[in-house]
């Protein structure tokens, strides 16, 4: 068996073929060390930086026993604290649950709008993201968040968007909730699970994949080798230099358009479908500050920014996940911006810093005062796997043809499922493939995106939905 990426799918499916007594495995990586988009780095000043925002929450047994296998007790807990930056004024997160903390015209405007979405007659479900919001909230949390937001974090139009992923990822509070809220001004801060979450001690979160990819034998792993090609026919992977390697199933977390462009016999009408997959990029600007911290920061988790005033979509205060994300020093702290991008030609790394930093200042993230003395810039191409209209039906054009030839397309990317791609998930689909060729059990996580499709489409209006944990 072949494994095609050491990301957390690539890991979850070696290490479960070695508790089920296979050795004839090879876990292959184009980078010399482990993670993928769940990789940690350091930069020339001692800041710890992660890929975007990373926390760690699960209702999997499993992953549990494997975050404490590879860090042991080296984990730090954390309470949640998220909020929306909106029109001057922080909002708890999420929005929808806490709209009395708008003005009195946007909140009494919200109710309304709510109120009439949730008595109009819903005679078929939305098709499009955009006509869910607008159905499920109204027209005014829609247009001062939900819809903004979501443009800026997908980087296309929400009406592009297909409302079948939904169901796991957007909370939907009631009316008579938001009426008691206003009453007493009470804020709604803890929904989903990740309203607590654990953060490595130490090294990011990448320490963890890199603790993990360690207990997988040095003769098993392949890294720093990047694969070119996949002859289905013949059943070989071919890498950018050396001969090619044989395989009787393949696991692959490669990006699925990809995979289909360096796949060998894939028939015509399979590889064309690929063609429509559709994704956004990610900017990771990290800046290392030293100086006082504002103090409306000290205790916050990350912002969500909807507005287009401020090119990121979200900060994370990543110094207040772990003091040691920070080299040692007095009164060093971190923030970390993620920007989407889907331009044909990527946004330059000065051109962004020159956009960031100083609508971080505007923003009221880096006081006056405050001496930036680490920025560090990461663009990762494949960051988000769009949930586009259509996406269900090219998907299953992929896997079974992939899959017909012995080549499972799992993980982030290669199973192009966002509302089940967080690590969890998607460390959770490289063992349970693992399963299911033993014959031992089905894919559950595959098969929950799914059910997650027909709550979306079958769950009453009104009626709180869950998020699953990831």
């Amino acid at each position: 068996m072949v494994i095609i990426g050491a990301g957390p799918t690539g890991i979850g499916a070696a290490l479960r073929l070695q508790e089920l007594g296979h050795r004839d495995f090879l876990l292959i990586d184009a980078k010399t060390r482990p993670g993928g988009l769940a990789a940690s780095h350091v930069d020339a000043r001692g800041f710890t930086w992660d890929i975007g925002g990373h926390v760690h929450f699960s209702h999997y047994a499993e992953y549990h026993r494997l975050m404490n296998l590879a860090l042991g007790g080296a984990w730090l807990e954390r309470r949640r604290d998220a909020w929306i930056r909106f029109d001057g004024r922080y909002i708890p997160y999420p929005f929808q649950h806490n709209i009395h903390r708008l003005s009195r015209d946007d909140r009494d405007r919200a109710i309304r709008d709510l109120e009439q979405a949730r008595a109009r007659p819903r005679r078929t479900s939305p098709r499009t993201f955009r006509d869910w919001c607008l159905a499920t909230f109204g027209r005014t949390i829609a247009d001062l968040f939900m819809l903004p937001y979501n443009r800026k974090v997908w980087g296309c139009p929400p009406e592009m968007l297909s409302a079948d992923w939904i169901a796991e990822r957007v909370s939907v509070p009631t009316v008579a909730a938001l009426k008691e809220q206003i009453r007493t001004g009470a804020d709604s801060r803890t929904w989903g699970p990740n309203h607590t979450f654990r953060y490595p001690l130490r090294g990011g979160t990448g320490a963890i994949w890199t603790s993990l990819a360690a207990r997988v034998p040095a003769a098993r792993r392949l890294f720093g080798t990047r694969i070119v090609g996949v002859d289905l026919r013949h059943r070989t992977v071919q890498a950018a230099s050396g001969p090619a390697i044989p395989y009787d199933v393949l696991i692959s977390t490669a990006p699925l358009d990809e995979l289909a462009r360096m796949a060998r016999g894939l028939p015509t009408a399979v590889k064309n479908a690929a063609t429509d997959l559709r994704h956004s990029a990610c900017h990771v600007l990290g800046v290392g500050l030293r100086g006082p911290m504002p103090r409306e920061l000290r205790s916050k988790s990350w912002i969500y920014y909807p507005s287009p005033a401020s090119p990121y979509h979200r900060v994370t205060i990543l110094s207040n996940y772990s003091p040691y994300n920070t080299p040692p020093g007095a009164r060093l702290w971190s923030l970390m911006a993620e920007v989407t991008d889907t331009r044909p030609t990527p946004i330059p790394a000065a051109a962004l810093r020159r956009a960031v930093v100083p609508a971080m200042r505007r923003d009221g993230l880096i006081p006056p005062g405050a001496e930036i003395v680490s920025c560090w810039h990461r663009r990762e191409e494949y960051a988000y796997p769009t949930p586009f209209l259509g996406r269900d039906e090219v998907l299953e054009t992929l896997r079974t043809g992939f899959e017909g030839h012995g080549v499972y397309p799992r993980g982030r990317f290669g199973a192009w499922l966002y509302e089940v791609s967080n690590q969890d998930h998607s460390c959770m689909q490289g063992i349970e493939v693992v399963n299911r060729l033993a014959g031992l059990g089905h894919e559950e996580t595959i098969l929950s995106a799914g059910a997650a499709r027909r709550r979306t489409h079958g769950a009453r209006r009104g009626r709180s939905v869950r998020r699953a944990s990831s």
